[in-house]
């Protein structure tokens, strides 16, 4: 599915000079937003020199009635909402989300302190700290003289007559402004060295400086750890939840369909077999009546087959299965499918349970005319698309599969993402790894 116009209709021109203003603007709006990042920099940075002395007295006091032990902890917490704030202004900079998981703060003095220093990320936000001063006090000042130099280089080449006589201008070489001409040429090799600073200079400068601070604000290596094990343990809670679910359908489904038509199937021919000397009619109805059990036993077994491994899935792989439930869905739905290579069929099954929920949803809740399901493969993950043009407003706590769709994806460590706003339209996306 592709909806962008063609190539033609963006005709291209090798070099022209409109392309050339377009780059030289392009280029100094970036300089101007770099300048900007740094110079708002700039008064964290300088509020960030009070931090040591702060945490000092938070230290010294401890043993003075443990005042230390109120003080300290409220104001690393402070530095944590601090370092919340930098993380969203760092992550919109570079575009990107920086996100962290701190511990919860225990009731009690005692225990918030212990639990505040024992935090591995908090001694990375004081790290942090250090990385404001440093560099960001010189960046800052820097993004500040490129930004403002250029205007107040122009301001002082046009009034260097209003300087006393007794103490004139003078220009960046020392040289006294005493004519036009030396203020005229002075402040063009002025305004275009602050130009190449501000293009030139600033880009990389923020960059770094951003760098620096995501990857200091960013989950230490013990977070990353400790997340990462609290994740496969929700994952594996719910993939057994999720099995002793299907264990308990599977078992519901035998014991009430197959297994009360087996019996009844059983009861049958025990009569048959008791009247068939006595009244042949009766005991052969009895063996139809049999007969049409033992078809619906089978048919209901097939049922319960296909619903542990889909048959379709074995017979015609992922694609075909999918196009397959697509041809089924009650509104026109459209298939793409790239090229997947070596799929498990772990990961087939989750992919075809959660096509085939996402278009259950779309014939039920949506009231969609249209819908599109997109597979592809990105690297080592299997990406699923489905979208509706239906009505949007998609809830998992109303019984819409959503929630199951998360169990499945979450048990092969994969994500789902659901966007269905009002009025639509729902665009459901699942990632699920399936090894390089």
């Amino acid at each position: 599915m592709n909806d962008s116009p063609p190539a033609e209709a963006f005709p291209r021109s090798a070099g022209g000079p409109g392309r050339g203003r377009q780059g030289r603007s392009g280029r100094l709006a970036g300089g101007v937003r770099a300048a900007l990042f740094l110079i708002t920099t700039l008064p964290f940075a300088i509020a960030a020199l009070l931090v040591p002395p702060i945490l000092l007295v938070g230290v010294v006091t401890i043993p003075i009635a443990g005042l230390g032990l109120l003080l300290l902890p409220a104001f690393l917490y402070g530095v944590r909402r601090w370092a919340e704030f930098e993380r969203r202004r760092v992550g919109r900079f570079l575009g990107e989300e920086i996100t962290v998981g701190y511990r919860a703060q225990p009731p009690g003095p005692v225990a918030a302190f212990k639990t505040v220093v024992t935090d591995p990320q908090t001694l990375r936000d004081l790290r942090w700290v250090v990385t404001m001063i440093l560099p960001g006090i010189p960046f800052g000042l820097l993004g500040l003289i490129a930004l403002v130099g250029v205007p107040a280089t122009v301001a002082q080449a046009l009034l260097w007559q209003a300087a006393p006589a007794d103490d004139p201008m003078t220009t960046t070489i020392g040289i006294p402004v005493t004519s036009w001409p030396v203020a005229l040429a002075d402040g063009a090799v002025q305004a275009a060295l602050l130009t190449l600073l501000l293009v030139f200079g600033m880009p990389p400068l923020a960059r770094l400086h951003a760098r620096l601070s995501a990857r200091m604000l960013a989950p230490s290596p013990e977070a990353r750890l400790t997340e990462r094990i609290e994740t496969l343990s929700r994952t594996r809670e719910g993939a057994l939840d999720a099995h002793a679910s299907e264990l308990r359908r599977i078992e519901r489904d035998l014991h009430d369909g197959t297994q009360a038509r087996l019996v009844a199937l059983a009861m049958r021919l025990g009569l048959a077999q008791k009247v068939i000397g006595d009244d042949p009619q009766a005991a052969a109805r009895l063996l139809t009546e049999a007969q049409n059990g033992a078809e619906e036993a089978m048919a209901e077994l097939r049922t319960v087959v296909r619903s542990i491994y889909p048959p379709v899935l074995a017979d015609r792989g992922l694609s075909g299965a999918v196009s397959a439930l697509a041809a089924g869905a009650p509104v026109p739905v459209g298939v793409e499918v790239a090229p997947l290579g070596e799929v498990p069929a772990a990961v087939e099954s989750t992919a075809y349970f959660v096509v085939a929920e996402a278009l259950t949803n779309v014939a039920r809740h949506s009231g969609a005319t249209r819908a599109q399901v997109q597979l592809v493969r990105d690297g080592g993950s299997l990406v699923v698309r489905v979208r509706d043009d239906g009505r949007g407003g998609v809830d998992e706590r109303n019984g819409t599969g959503v929630a199951g769709m998360k169990r499945r994806v979450a048990a092969l460590d994969g994500s789902i993402a659901v966007s269905s706003p009002a009025g639509g339209p729902t665009a459901v996306e699942a990632v699920l790894p399936c090894g390089s």
